[in-house]
């Protein structure tokens, strides 16, 4: 294929969504797993939200996935997911493929593995693959090297807005000319005592172990951990290779609070602004929004502050609010990607998946919540996804339905 030129300023680019991969704790697969939603699944259990039953080899060779750490076995099984649906890398130049999977913190469980061989056996015992199995860009490396993408290839991080910046990111990359088409998304597989422990120290986790977003009980969030991938690419090149769209990246906004490493802006500002620029890039006005997938994690912080936002946005309302966190923890650096195709479920059904555990209300969280759901939503055209980071690092998407 002949290389496309660079946009120029002004020229409208529409980003068509053309592939979608999730691994979770309830489902593995975009439609599976938000036919779960819908049935108010819980992956949860005992406190945490583990992919259970998990086989990385569907997508990757037994010696590849010896040699991976479990966040970027997870991240190859949800793009492989994703490009399958896309049809790629057939009839996309591989010169024009480019690949953006974030982490929040990468191979943890490598990490912590390694640093006890070392300290139980000294040099001789750490493995020769620690560095490529542990680092943070390894899951981007290896989903190119499994689609021969020679495009740009790379991680972002920023904590739990990871998969909305990366996506965000790969929008940008896409509308600037650098690439036709990206595989984008976050992975996250950060369940191991230690991680765990230094949440439970900093007083983040859930003491009862439930995940009660934006309910007046909510102590903190449960860990989850999976993946999430979607295909972005030119509309124009998604429409002349005859692949479906899911839907439509219509705006992507970033903001960062500079207010706190751990503890979001006081006044939601930071969201706020994030929401307002995504809204902005997509050219559109907030009464145009039908749905938000909150980042509503079910800490007492985040929910308040969140509604503080929301309310900022839509001038004292709030359409339809729903946190998938509820039923499958929080992802971390995964939650913006894997929420992401949440809201494309949405979109394309016309149904808004349900908060679960939400049972008495909080007069500072008085947003037009889906508890009772999942909700009728026929009319639903435009949605946002929040992703709000520990680093005050905000990422709203506007995602439009195809």
């Amino acid at each position: 294929m002949t290389p496309r030129a660079s946009s120029h300023p002004g020229e409208h680019v529409d980003i068509a969504i053309t592939g979608r991969g999730v691994v979770s704790s309830i489902a593995e697969g975009p439609d599976a797993f938000f036919d779960a939603l819908l049935d108010r699944k819980s992956g949860v259990v005992d406190g945490s939200a583990p992919c259970s039953d998990f086989d990385p080899t569907t997508a990757m060779n037994a010696k590849a996935a010896r040699r991976s750490d479990r966040y970027t076995q997870l991240a190859v099984c949800a793009a492989a997911q994703a490009t399958a649906e896309a049809g790629l890398p057939n009839d996309v130049d591989p010169e024009r493929l480019a690949v953006i999977m974030g982490t929040g913190i990468g191979g943890l469980k490598t990490l912590v593995d390694e640093c006890e061989a070392f300290l139980g056996g000294g040099l001789r015992a750490v493995s020769p693959l620690f560095v490529p199995m542990m680092m943070p860009n390894a899951a981007a490396g290896m989903i190119a090297i499994e689609l021969g993408a020679h495009g740009p290839s790379f991680s972002v991080s920023s904590a739990c807005a990871t998969g909305s910046h990366a996506i965000g990111e790969a929008k940008r990359m896409i509308e600037r000319g650098e690439a036709d088409v990206v595989v984008a998304g976050g992975t996250e597989a950060a369940m191991v005592p230690l991680c765990m422990a230094a949440f439970e120290r900093m007083g983040a986790l859930s003491r009862e172990g439930v995940s009660r977003p934006f309910d007046k009980r909510r102590d903190g969030f449960v860990m989850g951990e999976g993946a999430g991938c979607i295909v972005l690419e030119r509309g124009d090149l998604a429409r002349e290779r005859g692949a479906k769209i899911f839907g439509y990246v219509a705006g992507y906004g970033a903001s960062s609070d500079a207010f706190h490493m751990t503890q979001p802006d006081e006044t939601g500002r930071g969201a706020e602004k994030a929401m307002r620029a995504a809204l902005a890039d997509a050219g559109v006005e907030p009464s145009e929004v039908g749905y938000i997938n909150a980042h509503g994690t079910s800490t007492p912080f985040n929910d308040k502050i969140e509604t503080l936002a929301i309310h900022s946005v839509f001038n004292g309302g709030s359409p339809p609010v729903s946190s998938t966190k509820s039923a499958i923890g929080h992802l971390l650096g995964a939650a913006g990607a894997v929420e992401a195709v949440a809201v494309l479920g949405a979109l394309d059904r016309g149904i808004l998946p349900p908060t679960l555990n939400f049972g008495e209300p909080d007069p500072e969280c008085d947003l037009d919540y889906v508890p009772d759901g999942p909700r009728e939503a026929p009319g639903l055209e435009l949605a946002l996804s929040n992703s709000f980071g520990f680093g005050g690092q905000n990422a709203c998407l506007a995602i439009r339905k195809a």
